[in-house]
């Protein structure tokens, strides 16, 4: 591939990096010892190039379960590009056509929920719900059922009030006092169980009936929680829990909001994740594979119910929801979003997505077969995981370093995978995979052997 910049613009480039970017969860010390920055270049399809020019299978879709239809796609850069010369911005009180449109072919994809606030990331877009749920709290509930449920080992966002509801300890360290009013419920991964029963997945949701009966279930407004738990060790919930936590819920007038910022838009192979479980949902938010990248933008999905608890004597300036999001304006998010379905749809990325992902479940049940340092694989869609560990009948973890090292194997063969990483204090030890939804057999194959190879190499 015939990259665009000449060896001596990318050398300024890199420097120029090295000298005002602050990079995204990095230990910038190693830049001032030599080690170069990174700069990815360009893509296309499930392929980057670096500075460099080195080549990589992306097996993480842009390194956060982003790109879901690939790098290169002409169509929704065409559809941005004609949108921002048409109309680019007005601010979210006012409508657009794109707005309304990609508006109303998602809620045709989510029955039961019909109301669309957009915002520009996963963590705003989760704290908009958490205001919801709290002016909910004072508008119809006299200041009570304002606390809000989380999960261990799942994750909302990075801001404070979302990092509020972080089940992963490590991600939350240094950044507190947080605000009252967030309780943690227990874990759901049956690898890792805390009790000895039969059916694993309703105990797991009884915990969380314990924490509400604890708390008081009239101080409880809502649970949030992920369908499947992304960075904190792709977690498929077990048989049972779902249908318990709605049971549980509507038994004690408690919201349910799903965030499927990682799950949403394909990535698991329904068009959002929840929708494994046959169960309702109050809020649905979504953000990364919204549009794959190209443009921002995140949505807080309610329902009728929920959205006509807002409507109230219009001269009252305390009624509705006292929220914005300025760039939840912006034209090109729902343009790039609409696209993005499309293009979904069109080539029937969802099949594709089953059995991509039911090819890579079998190859890293083999490669579990063949190292021991395997103690669990589990995931839906193209969104799996492995954990590695020390010893496999003490399903001691495997020390995070080595897990690394892992990665970093992987990396040098030219293959970009995941792995839980400064998130969860002694079980930062699962390899994470979520190629774009496009993969073929050949480069699912070509990611597992990768594994298979750096698993040799590093370990033994």
């Amino acid at each position: 591939m015939t990259l665009d910049f000449s060896k001596n613009d990318l050398g300024d480039i890199v420097e120029a990096d090295r000298a005002h970017i602050w990079h995204h969860l990095s230990q910038h010390r190693q830049y001032d010892l030599g080690v170069d920055p990174r700069i990815i270049v360009e893509g296309r399809g499930m392929r980057v190039w670096d500075a460099g020019g080195t080549e990589y299978l992306d097996a993480v879709s842009g390194g956060v379960w982003t790109v879901n239809v690939g790098y290169g796609r002409d169509s929704i850069a065409n559809v941005v590009r004609d949108q921002l010369v048409k109309m680019n911005y007005f601010a979210g009180a006012a409508g657009s056509v794109p707005a309304a449109n990609f508006a109303q072919k998602l809620t045709q994809k989510m029955p039961g929920l019909t109301r669309v606030y957009y915002s520009n990331s996963g963590s705003e877009a989760n704290e908009k719900v958490y205001k919801m749920v709290r002016q909910i709290a004072h508008r119809h509930h006299g200041g009570k059922k304002w606390k809000i449920l989380y999960r261990e080992r799942d994750y909302h966002g990075t801001t404070i009030g979302a990092l509020a509801t972080s089940g992963q300890a490590q991600r939350a360290t240094h950044y507190g006092p947080y605000p009252d009013g967030f309780v943690m419920v227990p874990h759901c991964l049956e690898y890792r169980k805390q009790w000895d029963v039969e059916n694993y997945g309703e105990r797991a949701a009884e915990a969380i009936e314990e924490v509400i009966l604890r708390e008081g279930p009239d101080t409880v407004g809502a649970i949030v929680l992920e369908p499947i738990t992304a960075g904190g060790g792709v977690i498929v919930p077990p048989a049972g829990y779902w249908e318990k936590v709605q049971e549980i819920c509507r038994n004690y007038d408690i919201l349910l909001h799903i965030d499927e910022v990682v799950c949403g838009v394909g990535r698991t192979g329904t068009w959002f994740g929840y929708q494994h479980y046959g169960i309702e949902p109050d809020f649905i938010t979504m953000a990364k594979g919204v549009a794959s990248g190209y443009a921002a933008i995140s949505c807080s999905v309610t329902t009728e119910r929920v959205f006509d608890m807002f409507k109230d004597d219009p001269d009252d300036p305390m009624s509705f929801f006292r929220d914005i999001s300025t760039f939840g304006g912006c034209t090109s998010g729902p343009a790039a979003a609409l696209e993005n379905m499309r293009i979904i749809e069109d080539e029937d990325l969802l099949r594709n997505t089953i059995e991509m992902g039911d090819r890579c479940l079998a190859n890293l049940q083999a490669l579990m077969e063949k190292h021991n340092v395997i103690g669990d694989v589990r995931g839906k869609g193209l969104f799996l995981g492995a954990e590695l560990v020390a010893d496999r009948k003490a399903k001691e973890p495997l020390d995070e370093k080595k897990v690394q090292a892992v990665v970093a194997d992987c990396m040098a063969q030219g293959v970009i995978i995941g792995a839980t990483n400064r998130s969860i204090p002694g079980l930062n030890n699962t390899l994470c995979l979520s190629p774009a939804l496009i993969a073929t057999a050949d480069d699912i194959d070509q990611i597992t052997n990768a594994i298979d190879k750096a698993l040799t190499n590093v370990l033994s």
